[in-house]
């Protein structure tokens, strides 16, 4: 008998160059549109997250719909309701770790007006889940759907990832006292393991310290279509 192995079936083992550190947070409330804000208190906690390669801040996520309550629209006077389940979550390489505990744990940062108390935290592998959303991704205001996804398909395949299924949000923006960032979100899925941990690894387009094109594990495609 001949038997052999097909080497795309082989367990494909995630590397842990680049982590998640996700911190437990005591927090009420926060802007929906905090990306700004967040990464600025971030950078003066610890200025050297600018000049890190593979550095990503999540923006802070709840729930979009429970118990009748229902998202706030995306705009600079709209605030979060935050659970005590909520976490801070920060894209770091394995090096810096300690550095990010030490900066972090037990500070207060101020987003937007709001108290965010920062708890410990804890490390996290990236995934090898083959559908992954990026809630922002920076994009060009004059750039339709299709352009966009072209844009996309172009950048992804200079990474060596090749753009089977891709499903783009409505278009959104981001405020910054420079302007807003125009952003719209992207859902991309039959990524291979190799392809879905090098993404998370580098994301996609500018401005990751405020939460653009940094991907994560996805289920489903209803929150393609509300970013926040």
């Amino acid at each position: 008998m001949f038997w052999q192995e097909d080497d795309s079936e082989k367990e494909f083992t995630v590397p842990d160059d680049v982590v998640d550190v996700r911190f437990a947070i005591d927090c009420r409330r926060i802007p929906v549109d905090h990306a700004f804000a967040l990464s600025n208190a971030i950078e003066k906690a610890i200025p050297w997250v600018t000049e890190e390669a593979n550095v990503a801040v999540h923006t802070i996520h709840v729930a979009g719909s429970q118990n009748g309550w229902e998202r706030p629209p995306h705009d600079a006077n709209s605030l979060l309701m935050v659970s005590r389940r909520t976490k801070l979550v920060i894209r770091i390489p394995k090096h810096r770790i300690d550095d990010l505990r030490r900066g972090l744990d037990g500070l207060t940062l101020d987003v937007g007006g709001c108290d965010v108390r920062v708890g410990a935290g804890n490390v996290r592998s990236l995934s090898t889940e083959a559908t992954l959303l990026a809630r922002y991704v920076a994009t060009d205001a004059d750039h339709s759907e299709s352009e966009f996804l072209a844009w996309a398909a172009d950048q992804l395949g200079g990474m060596g990832i090749r753009l089977r299924k891709a499903l783009c949000g409505k278009a959104t923006s981001l405020a910054t006292p420079a302007g807003a960032i125009p952003a719209r979100s992207l859902l991309l899925a039959d990524l291979a393991p190799q392809e879905s941990v090098r993404l998370q690894q580098v994301g996609l387009g500018p401005h990751r310290i405020m939460g653009c094109g940094v991907f994560i594990p996805h289920k489903g495609v209803e929150a393609v279509r509300k970013p926040g």
